[in-house]
């Protein structure tokens, strides 16, 4: 299997698992995708008024590991404008209500396709984080329940959230591995190739000095006693 072929299926994997841990109300998205050569690919984001975006993207494969970046709010703005970066970090604390496009260029690169990695968490002020909501439905309303009930919910949801922190830091790292792994295969392949050439040099010289030493010494006239 080919290095592009096992990014790819990691790529999918991330894609799943992101998709089946983020049904929430926070709305978060992670996706790999191949950004074909000469090619720019768009998504989009819905939001409200008044929550916060955090968008994290790096180029796991490719020639120059690099891609153009833009956000462009609802209205037209263009939020973020970035050319032929490897990764980038950004954070919206206030958004407007509609969709934000993403889009990531690769329309300078004609013989190179790459695979982008990116996240999108939103933080909706409208909804609690983690699993409140859920929880809420199981605090007794009677005068029996007392404090306890509360302490052991506000536990629960910090332990939520930081499980959640936790899977998005390790989601980052993998794409982190995939492109050390990328690197890794690709600079393997340059050393051996220049060392095969090296050593075959290195040969073509050794022959060539044995063959100028014999024909110095090989001596081709008769001596006549």
């Amino acid at each position: 299997m080919t290095s592009y072929a096992q990014l790819y299926l990691m790529g999918c994997l991330t894609l799943t698992v992101g998709l089946a841990l983020d049904m929430g109300p926070n709305q978060n998205m992670e996706f790999t995708f191949m950004l074909p050569t000469g090619g720019t690919e768009c998504f989009y984001q819905t939001t409200t008024t008044g929550d916060t975006m955090e968008i994290e993207y790096q180029v796991i494969a490719g020639s120059g590991l690099d891609v153009g970046f833009a956000l462009i709010s609802p209205s037209g703005q263009r939020v973020v404008s970035e050319f032929r970066t490897s990764d980038g970090i950004h954070m919206l604390d206030y958004t407007e209500f509609g969709d934000y496009r993403l889009c990531f260029d690769n329309s300078f690169s004609k013989m190179s396709e790459k695979m982008v990695f990116f996240k999108v968490i939103i933080n909706s002020q409208g909804n609690t984080s983690g699993g409140q909501e859920e929880w809420m439905d199981f605090i007794v309303t009677e005068s029996v329940a007392d404090y306890r009930i509360e302490e052991i919910r506000r536990t629960m949801d910090s332990v939520y959230r930081h499980l959640e922190k936790t899977r998005q830091v390790q989601t980052v790292l993998r794409a982190f591995e995939a492109r050390d792994r990328y690197l890794l295969e690709d600079n393997l392949w340059r050393v051996s190739f220049w060392s095969c050439l090296n050593l075959m040099v290195m040969l073509g010289v050794a022959v060539t000095q044995i063959y100028t030493l014999r024909r110095l010494f090989d001596n081709t006239k008769r001596v006549c006693t």
